[in-house]
């Protein structure tokens, strides 16, 4: 599997290449889909000249990028280009090790079932094939390189790549059962950007699941290894973040990074929810509703646990689905990450019910957004509504694919349980309903 990889690899990088050479870079930097005033190159390159100058790079509105970020780009500035192909090599090739040793847990808990006779006799079609989870590894690689997303993320040199990449080698340290490094990346990743906290239960369920100590057992060692991941966790977040206070000899960096993602000051408009709703509010309910999008993210993240405790993979890309649609200053780079995790459920397509209509809205909005932009900001016949009208649409897509899944995931799991043709009481056939 090394070489389809690295083809697959060589191809990205080269599509990469030949469009960071070519006149549509420029364009594609100014896309609002593309960056936020979160992750925009144009505001590192402004906060590098600030700090080149011997000002702080927090001392104006424009730099919101964490410290780490602007002196890694201080160091390698002149080959910025390969910095981000970089991070999407290493995005794919994490998610591919990270798919791959999913994979074998899944087909070994699937053997142990199926000799145990646990499943019903009339669902083994349900039944997973090595055949059939052989190429899912590349095909994740191949969904996150090849995607359009990832490429106009690449091209416009958004930050959201390097976020990407740490969260994916979280999911590869997590699955390979490093505590240790699952924590730092988590640590880093949630330094980044907040809303990764999330991730930290999903992790911690699967870390407890492979040291076989179940939830509701040994409770002594569930918590103290709960404990333990909380300590990594906490200890390397704050030694990142002192390791910030060093490097700038400020503390100027919290309120601009962290306070702008929560407060959301700057409402340009972007693929979010948040921008023209906040424009359009009155200013003495702003708190209020501020807190009440801004729990979206985290509102989830307790009954999700619950349902799917047994499944923290799945959880994990439920999470990171969430965090896309939900977060203040979303970008297509964001979205490019959970869609790589969808040929990993290719299983789920028998019970998917609205993935057809689905994928249109979503395709149909993607080639909208360019146009209503440049028919409100540029022809001047449209405003701000028609953009955010295909906004929401496109974010009622993703929301639909995310229930989507999760409801076929359920649907499978309670067939594996209690059969595949149920039956009513009268022997005529049941239909199951998911409340």
């Amino acid at each position: 599997m090394a070489a389809p990889l690295t083809l697959v690899l060589i191809v990205a990088v080269t599509i990469r290449a030949v469009l960071f050479n070519s006149s549509l870079a420029e364009l594609i930097t100014e896309r609002v889909e593309v960056v936020s005033p979160l992750n925009a190159w144009k505001r590192v390159v402004e906060g590098l000249a600030l700090l080149d100058l011997g000002v702080s790079p927090y001392s104006g509105d424009v730099f919101h990028e964490t410290p780490l970020i602007i002196y890694l780009f201080h160091f390698v500035i002149d080959y910025a280009d390969i910095v981000f192909m970089i991070a999407d090599g290493i995005t794919a090739v994490a998610l591919y090790l990270a798919i791959q040793d999913y994979n074998k847990g899944v087909f070994r808990k699937q053997k142990y079932a199926l000799e145990a006779d646990r499943y019903p006799h009339d669902c083994l079609e349900l039944i997973r094939t090595p055949k059939e989870m052989y190429y899912i590894p590349l095909k994740v690689a191949l969904f996150y390189l090849l995607n359009p997303f990832t490429i106009l993320s690449c091209v416009a040199k958004s930050t959201c790549g390097l976020n990407n990449a740490v969260i994916a080698l979280f999911i590869l340290s997590t699955i390979k059962g490093s505590a240790l490094l699952s924590a730092i990346f988590l640590a880093l990743a949630t330094y980044q950007s907040v809303y990764p906290l999330t991730l930290c239960v999903p992790a911690l369920l699967f870390l407890l699941q492979r040291l076989y100590i179940p939830v509701n057992v040994r409770w002594a060692s569930f918590w103290l290894f709960t404990v333990q991941y909380a300590v990594m966790f906490l200890g390397s977040l704050a030694v990142i973040v002192c390791l910030s206070f060093f490097l700038l000899s400020s503390w100027d960096f919290i309120p601009s990074v962290y306070g702008f993602i929560l407060s959301v000051p700057d409402l340009t408009p972007n693929i979010g929810l948040f921008w023209y709703f906040f424009a359009e509010m009155f200013e003495h309910f702003r708190p209020f509703f501020i807190c009440v999008f801004q729990i979206n993210v985290f509102f989830y993240t307790i009954p999700l646990s619950i349902k799917l405790k047994e499944h923290p993979v799945f959880l994990i890309f439920m999470q990171i689905a969430i965090i896309s649609i939900f977060k203040s200053y979303p970008t297509v780079g964001d979205i490019a990450l959970y869609m790589a995790f969808l040929p990993v459920w290719n299983h789920l397509y028998r019970f998917l019910r609205n993935i057809f209509l689905v994928s249109c809205v979503l395709l149909a909005c993607s080639a909208l957004f360019p146009v209503l932009w440049h028919l409100w900001i540029y022809a001047g016949s449209a405003n701000s509504n028609f953009y955010y009208a295909i906004t929401l649409l496109f974010n009622v897509g993703q929301i639909l694919l995310v229930s989507d899944y999760f409801y076929a995931y359920l649907r499978r799991e309670h067939h594996l349980t209690h059969g595949l043709y149920l039956k009513r009481k009268d022997g005529s056939e049941a239909t199951l309903v998911l409340k």
